[in-house]
């Protein structure tokens, strides 16, 4: 009788050791395939960038026009071993300028790096930022003077540019209401929704346009509803809510790059 137990439970123990080392082959199975399974596209189909495109703005507090700001698209150029957008920003008002050169990934529109000249009068200052997408860091160096400041910001995922926002929306080619994009700057983050479409009144005519609202509401943006897709005007909505309105426009070459 004992020896039919022992049997028994030798035969027991060695079916469970079987299911115990079958389980863990089929576990590993798993992790192995796991990462050969394809990741799914998210990448949304872009409509062309126009090189040479430069778009004037005028600057305004409430009714009050404060001055000019320039956008100029222009043609892409090396950095760090790889060609990258090149664009321009600069802004001009009283006892103020701000010229900004922003370099970024022409893939998914990230700021890499952006050289500022600032003056306020009577002061001048140089800005560096230096983005690392990587390690989702971001590196501001001011010289004023032969005085240097560092700041390092580091966040959780990619870091936007402000300046960068409307026009990276402008070249998503399907757009719809309640379409959204969340951004994230280096001191906050919000998400830009499209509300719907309206007309807009600007210096350069009326636009039939796509309309764009932040959350939390910070600025709302107006891009014309085309196959230029024109940021048309922008409005923050908080602090001294400043607004920029389309003056002038001129047009650029269309280029779309195939992969």
């Amino acid at each position: 009788m004992r020896k039919i137990l022992l049997v028994f439970l030798i035969i027991f123990l060695a079916v469970i050791l079987v299911l115990e080392i079958l389980d863990k082959v089929i576990q590993k199975e798993f992790f192995f395939i796991k990462p050969r399974l394809p990741a799914l596209s998210v990448k949304e189909p872009l409509l062309p960038e126009f090189i040479g495109e430069e778009i004037i703005y005028d600057v305004k507090l409430g009714e009050i026009n404060l001055g000019r700001a320039r956008f100029s698209n222009l043609a892409k150029v090396e950095f760090q071993g790889k060609m990258v957008n090149l664009v321009t920003f600069q802004t001009k008002l009283a006892r103020f300028s701000d010229t900004e050169k922003i370099y970024s990934d022409p893939e998914t529109f990230l700021p890499l790096r952006v050289e500022r000249d600032i003056f306020v009068w009577p002061k001048v200052e140089k800005i560096a930022e230096d983005y690392d997408q990587k390690n989702f860091s971001l590196t501001i160096t001011k010289i004023q003077g032969s005085r240097q400041e560092r700041i390092l910001f580091q966040r959780e995922g990619s870091i936007h540019n402000a300046i960068l926002l409307p026009y990276c929306v402008r070249r998503m080619a399907k757009l719809h209401p309640g379409w959204t994009l969340k951004a994230n700057l280096p001191t906050r983050q919000f998400e830009i929704k499209l509300v719907g479409t309206e007309n807009v009144k600007t210096p350069a005519g009326t636009f039939k346009s796509y309309y764009f609202q932040s959350n939390p509401r910070r600025f709302e943006i107006w891009i014309s509803a085309d196959e230029r897709r024109i940021p048309l005007k922008i409005k923050g909505s908080s602090g001294l809510g400043y607004t920029m309105v389309m003056r002038e426009y001129s047009l650029g070459e269309p280029i779309l790059e195939k992969k």
